[in-house]
C-alpha cells in the first residue's frame, strides 16, 4: 500500500468516473492527490461532487485537495499548477483525465464545436504537461499519463451497438488519435530525463454512476464494458513504472503485465485483466 508514498498527483476531470477513481487508486497507495473539477460554491468551499470526493478520500485516510479550474478559460488553466503545488509541494505525477465530447455526426460538427473539443482534449493535456516539465526535469523524475480513448479507432464492421453510435464518435476520437501522437512524441523528447509520459485507454467502455446510456449499451453487449478498478490499476501501472511512450490499453497492459486488479482502497484483489464488469456498479 506504498507505491506512491511521498508522491503527489493532480487529476483533472477528478470529481467523478474514472478521475475520481484514480484519485482514490493513487491515495490508497500513499499518494497526496489533487483533484481538479471545473466548480467552485461559494465563500470558496468546493462544491457538489468534488466536494465529496476529497472529503471520501480524506474521510478514508488519504491525503486529498480540491482545485476548482475552468479548463476552457486559457487563462485559468495557465495557473492551474501552480495552485495545485500550493496544497502538497512539487508535483510528481499528472494525470490529464479531462475531457470534452460533442456527439454528433462527422458531417454535421460544426467548427465551434471542434475547436471546443480540441482545446480541452489536446492543447489542455499539452499546457498542463509543459507546466509540469520544468519541475519534473529539474528533479530528473516524473510522470505525465494521458487519458485517451478507443474511439481513435474506427469501430470494426459490423458495428456492435449501432451505426449511429460508430459515427457520432468520430470528431472526439480524432481528438483523442491527436493526442496520442502527441504524447509519443513529448514522450521521446524528454524520457532520457526521468520523465515517462504515456497514454492510456479503456479497451471498450467504463461503467461509471451517471453515465446511464453507457450502461444500456453495456446491458444489450456485456462484453464491451469493463470495471472502472481496470483503469485505475493501469493508472497506476503506468505512473510507477518505466513505461514510456506507449499508447496503452487498460485491460492488455494489466495482462501484459501480470497486475491484478484491486478493489480502489487497494485492500481486495477483484481478479486480473478478465474481471467482468459490475453492470449494477455505482463507482
Amino acid at each position: 500500500m506504498s507505491q506512491l508514498s511521498g508522491k503527489t498527483a493532480l487529476i483533472t476531470g477528478a470529481s467523478r468516473g474514472i478521475g475520481l477513481a484514480i484519485a482514490r487508486r493513487f491515495a490508497a497507495e500513499g499518494a497526496s492527490v489533487v483533484l481538479c473539477a471545473s466548480r467552485w460554491g461559494s465563500h470558496g468551499k468546493l462544491q457538489g461532487t468534488l466536494t465529496e470526493a476529497v472529503e471520501g478520500i480524506v474521510a478514508s485516510g488519504g491525503h486529498a485537495a480540491g482545485v476548482a479550474c475552468d479548463l476552457s478559460d486559457r487563462e485559468a488553466r495557465s495557473t492551474l499548477l501552480a495552485e495545485a503545488e500550493q496544497h502538497f509541494g512539487p508535483l510528481d505525477i499528472l494525470v490529464n483525465n479531462a475531457a470534452a465530447s460533442k456527439m454528433q455526426l462527422p458531417s454535421l460538427v460544426t467548427t465551434a464545436e471542434r475547436d471546443w473539443m480540441y482545446d480541452i482534449n489536446l492543447n489542455v493535456p499539452i499546457e498542463l504537461a509543459q507546466q509540469s516539465l520544468p519541475g519534473m526535469r529539474d528533479r530528473g523524475a516524473g510522470w505525465i499519463l494521458n487519458i485517451s480513448s478507443r474511439s481513435v479507432q474506427q469501430p470494426i464492421v459490423p458495428y456492435r451497438d449501432s451505426q449511429i453510435s460508430a459515427h457520432v464518435i468520430c470528431a472526439y476520437g480524432s481528438t483523442k488519435a491527436a493526442l496520442d501522437r502527441y504524447t509519443q512524441g513529448l514522450a521521446h523528447e524528454v524520457g532520457g530525463e526521468g520523465v515517462r509520459i504515456n497514454t492510456l485507454a479503456p479497451e471498450n467502455i467504463v461503467l461509471t454512476s451517471g453515465a446511464d446510456y453507457v450502461r444500456e449499451i453495456a446491458r444489450r453487449s456485456p462484453d464491451m464494458a469493463e470495471p472502472v478498478e481496470a483503469m485505475a490499476e493501469a493508472a497506476l501501472l503506468l505512473c510507477s513504472s518505466d513505461v514510456l511512450g506507449q499508447v496503452c490499453y487498460s485491460r492488455q497492459l494489466l495482462h501484459a503485465h501480470g497486475r491484478s486488479i484491486k478493489n480502489l482502497d487497494g485492500q481486495t484483489v477483484l481478479g486480473d485483466a478478465f474481471l467482468p464488469a459490475d453492470l449494477e456498479s455505482t463507482a
